[in-house]
């Protein structure tokens, strides 16, 4: 940790004391701030970072909410807190000098204790369950989180048992999520900071009309987890996750049914996952070890509880530095279909750019089918000095990724793999945890397609930075697939595999190909 936690307390109580003094506002009891804003001081708060404020800061709430609506106002100073639960119609608003700090339980003490969840055997323990959190809400309406201010999860559980301090990760009076939302509409989070959120820094599942925009989270497991939620808009937002994933839609059985995330924009964000917690806030941007690279995590992922599906998604303008790559899997029955990714920048990506994945785990109520994968359109990417493993596309035998469109795409990569790697004939796993590191080393330099249809691939140059004798694209059991404009190291451009309906045309390192097929050789 590289932000200094003394002066975060000590100097959040001094200026909160000092704010105090030249309001003019009274001590707790006293008048409401001006023009209809509840100060949570005046309902207790003292903000000296000892004190457990939770109990004022929500008496302020349900005030704001006992009337109709309103904002809570958290002034400068360091509020030491367990639960703090939302009300409709009320904005919690964060002072810039403002910290809610999740207090350590203890014995006696905690935070509110997770709900029964007759469907948690579907997903994660974390993803079930809303009320072990440092700040919740359930069923709501018109809610903001809004300011300048700090939400630092110094007390919360990870929920792997990681903890030094907490025995069990997830036992009662524990909590592991920063921020947990569970079927609420007209949800706005805006402008804060979150540090060391615990499990997730944010949790939303079944949010319909959810906006987060421009926060800043610097936190020791997920970023933003977005879970059967409609009409979402993620912008301008910095998540630096090393330990898991920075942006990760959803859609689990949590809720009780498949219920699709859909409607959802991603733009304009950095994630990363190899930086030190706590040097992105405080802006000294301290790198990992290189030791730390094999752990490294930070994307954007679509899964991995994928049981109702995905719509309607557009991911643009986005920036992946020392991470992991773009993820889009199914493997509990879900569909994704009509996604868009345009000009996106990676650099360092410590696994496939990109991955696209079918498969069959299928955790969730028997009887469904196998998910489909269908009408992807990715353009305008580069990554550079990815590591050895190429992108990946891989359906299942019989159940094929449809309709993808790669267009305007430069992958470089490392390179520098050995022989015996180019004749890899990887396994299918079709039950494995989905990453694109499941099949092992892969025998393609660039991109590896299998069990794939209608594909197309245009202006797309694969590079490398030391010599690989591996293909540049490696088609397995790929029909219809069309191939334009391609540059590729010198080697072979093509190893297709039972592939029917190739064509390539069009480019200088690879010939003028039409094959009906079924075909299995070089191009």
């Amino acid at each position: 940790m590289t932000l200094d936690r003394r002066s975060i307390i000590m100097g959040g109580a001094g200026i909160a004391a000092l704010s105090g003094a030249t309001a003019g506002r009274g001590g707790p009891g006293g008048p409401e701030v001006s023009g209809g804003w509840v100060d949570v001081r005046h309902h207790g708060a003292v903000g000296d970072g000892t004190t457990i404020d939770s109990p004022a800061i929500n008496r302020a709430i349900e005030a704001a909410a006992a009337r109709g609506g309103g904002t809570v106002h958290v002034p400068a100073g360091t509020y030491a807190c367990y639960t703090i639960r939302l009300k409709s119609r009320v904005t919690l608003h964060l002072d810039n000098g403002a910290t809610i700090l999740a207090a350590a339980p203890n014995s006696t003490t905690g935070y509110d204790h997770a709900e029964p969840n007759a469907y948690d055997a579907f997903q994660d323990f974390g993803h079930s369950h809303w009320k072990n959190s440092l700040i919740w809400g359930e069923g709501l309406h018109d809610i903001a989180i809004i300011g300048m201010g700090l939400i630092w999860g110094k007390g919360l559980g990870r929920g792997d048992g990681k903890d030094n301090w907490l025995k069990d990760a997830n036992g009662p009076g524990t909590g592991n999520k920063a921020i947990a939302l569970k079927n609420c509409r007209n949800v706005l989070l805006r402008d804060f900071k979150i540090l060391e959120g615990g499990w997730f820094a944010l949790l939303a599942t079944g949010v319909d009309n959810l906006t987060i925009d421009n926060l800043l989270v610097d936190t020791n497991r997920d970023g933003f987890d977005i879970d059967c939620c409609r009409n979402v808009r993620v912008s301008n937002c910095t998540v630096n996750a090393p330990y898991d994933d920075a942006i990760c839609p959803k859609s689990s059985y949590a809720l009780g049914e498949p219920r699709i995330t859909e409607n959802l924009t991603i733009a304009n964000c950095l994630v990363t996952g190899n930086y030190r917690i706590g040097s992105v806030i405080d802006g000294s941007w301290q790198k990992m070890p290189p030791s730390f690279a094999k752990t490294i995590h930070g994307r954007i992922k679509f899964g991995t509880e994928t049981n109702g599906g995905f719509r309607n998604i557009a991911v643009t303008n986005c920036i992946f530095e020392d991470s992991r790559g773009l993820a889009f899997e199914t493997v509990d029955g879900a569909m994704i279909e009509d996604v868009v990714v345009s000009n996106i920048t990676m650099r360092g990506i410590v696994d496939a750019p990109l991955f696209l994945r079918v498969g069959k785990r299928m955790r969730g109520p028997q009887g469904r089918p196998i998910g489909t994968m269908r009408r992807i359109l990715i353009q305008n990417i580069v990554s550079s000095n990815a590591t050895l493993l190429p992108s990946v596309i891989a359906g299942l035998a019989g159940h094929p990724v449809e309709d993808v469109r790669i267009s305007d795409v430069y992958l470089h990569h490392v390179g520098g793999a050995t022989a015996a790697m180019a004749r890899l004939q990887p396994p299918e796993e079709e039950l494995g945890y989905p990453e694109a590191t499941m099949f092992g080393d892969l025998p393609a330099t660039g991109l590896f397609v299998r069990h794939a249809r209608n594909l197309e691939l245009s202006n797309i140059e694969i590079a490398v930075a030391a010599a690989d004798p591996r293909p540049a694209f490696v088609l397995d059991d790929v029909a219809d697939a069309d191939a334009f404009r391609i540059k590729v190291p010198a080697g072979i451009g093509f190893s297709l595999r039972g592939v029917t309906g190739f064509r390539s045309f069009g480019s200088r390192s690879v010939p003028d190909r039409t094959i009906a097929g079924p075909f299995t050789g070089t191009v």
